[in-house]
């Protein structure tokens, strides 16, 4: 695992739900328009699709 520091005004901790052909992270109206990063920090579930 590499180690990234990221300096940022919120931290949220959220599940990765399918959506599609593709999966989405929900994050609060009041970050529309904003610049985001969005860091995994586990390896994704054997059964979870691809």
């Amino acid at each position: 695992m590499d180690r990234h520091e990221i300096e940022g005004y919120e931290v949220l901790d959220r599940d990765v739900r399918p959506v599609g052909n593709g999966a989405h992270v929900l994050v609060p109206k009041r970050w529309i328009g904003a610049d985001v990063k969005v860091v995994r920090i586990s390896e994704p579930d054997a059964d979870s699709g691809e």
